[in-house]
């Protein structure tokens, strides 16, 4: 079951120096657990964005009901 988080982060890579705050909807095929460790939502973000995992801050992330 697919699950649907709005999220706020901040892309360092220096390709995205001049507009690197990002904030949308993030669908995930499934679920995150209740208490997922920041890291673990920045890894799926730079995955999904090509970049290093250290390279997204995780600013904010709800899920949507």
């Amino acid at each position: 079951m697919s699950a649907k988080y709005y999220t706020q982060f901040i892309l360092t890579d220096t390709y995205y120096r001049d507009g690197n705050e990002f904030c949308g909807v993030v669908e995930l095929a499934d679920p995150m657990e209740q208490h997922s460790d920041s890291r673990d939502i920045e890894a799926i973000l730079a995955r999904n964005f090509d970049l290093q995992k250290n390279t997204v801050k995780l600013l904010s992330w709800s899920r949507l009901h």
